[in-house]
């Protein structure tokens, strides 16, 4: 199977790099993929930057470019719900926007981009090999421009998403165009922190990196093994 991989931060990328086999880099329009395999899987893995926007043109390019039939994203998300701990993996069952109002509609809901779906539904042939154990959840993602860093913030959301399990900068913009593009899509987080936590979750999103072991993102490669 062709998959492409998009992450957001050179942290992430640096995490799966060293899950695939014989990589080799390609350029394209100014873009560097990372090419190889894992398992009988072709790879082709990005960097698109942080944000909807860079993550909607990162995707496209990878369509345009590769023609995945599956695409992936996976880095980091912040905590939305207590049953999730940092460096537990949150599955997206589901995907919407957090940020999103196109004015009032009887036809739209917060969250929704007009004569779209309110919720991106995640790859189900994926969804279906997810181990059950402690640490791994599956559920919505959210998905907004903003770093969430407050209790204010997370109660906000949590009105009006009350089983979100863990809240993003990408997955929604993601999802979209795969959506649009008819490119089964899912995304697969690792807990960075847990915003309105404590009083810095800015500090335990930084620690993350320096104590999170590599084989964090190593989920993501025994997932792959296991899908045909």
């Amino acid at each position: 199977m062709r998959i492409g991989i998009v992450v957001a931060m050179g942290k992430e990328l640096e995490l799966l790099k060293p899950m695939l086999e014989n990589m080799r880099v390609s350029n394209t329009g100014g873009i560097s993929f990372y090419c190889g395999s894992i398992g009988k899987h072709k790879i082709a893995a990005m960097q698109c930057g942080i944000g909807k926007v860079n993550a909607a043109m990162g995707t496209m390019k990878m369509i345009d470019t590769y023609n995945p039939e599956l695409i992936i994203n996976t880095g980091v998300a912040g905590g939305m719900n207590s049953k999730v701990n940092v460096m537990d993996m949150v599955v997206g069952s589901q995907v919407c926007y957090h940020d999103v109002w196109c004015g009032f509609n009887e036809s739209n809901v917060q969250g929704q981009v007009q004569g779209l779906p309110l919720y991106f539904e995640g790859a189900e042939k994926v969804i279906e090999l997810l181990p059950k154990q402690d640490g791994v959840h599956c559920g919505l993602i959210v998905s907004g421009d903003q770093f969430i860093d407050s209790i204010e913030q997370v109660e906000a959301i949590r009105a009006q998403f009350p089983e979100a399990l863990a809240v993003d900068m990408e997955s929604g913009a993601i999802a979209q165009v795969c959506h649009i593009m008819n490119t089964p899509f899912v995304s697969m987080r690792a807990i960075s922190d847990s915003p309105g936590a404590g009083h810095d979750n800015t500090r335990q999103f930084n620690d993350f990196w320096t104590e999170a072991p590599a084989q964090t993102l190593a989920f993501v490669k025994e997932l792959l093994l296991k899908l045909r």
